[in-house]
């Protein structure tokens, strides 16, 4: 099965852009179809490989930061080809 996942990390601190880059690039390393916005980044791929990377790389980063939270949005399908039609 796969999924699609949108990721928002707020590292709650003023540095905050050296974690954010860092989350971002594991998430690149990965091998998973990875796609940044200005506002989230979105994963794709099998729901197994998903969630561990972000299971594995949500606590590298909350190991980084002093406070933090993470938006999560998950669908049951994969919308990496999605575009809209208006």
């Amino acid at each position: 099965m796969n999924i699609s996942a949108e990721l928002t990390l707020t590292p709650l601190q003023d540095t905050f852009e050296k974690p954010i880059i860092d989350f971002i690039k594991a998430l690149r390393a990965s091998g998973l179809h990875v796609v940044e916005n200005p506002l989230s980044t979105q994963v794709y791929g099998p729901y197994d490989l998903v969630m561990n990377l972000i299971q594995t790389e949500l606590k590298e980063a909350f190991e980084r930061i002093d406070q933090g939270l993470i938006y999560i949005k998950i669908v049951k399908s994969d919308r990496s080809e999605y575009e809209p039609n208006f």
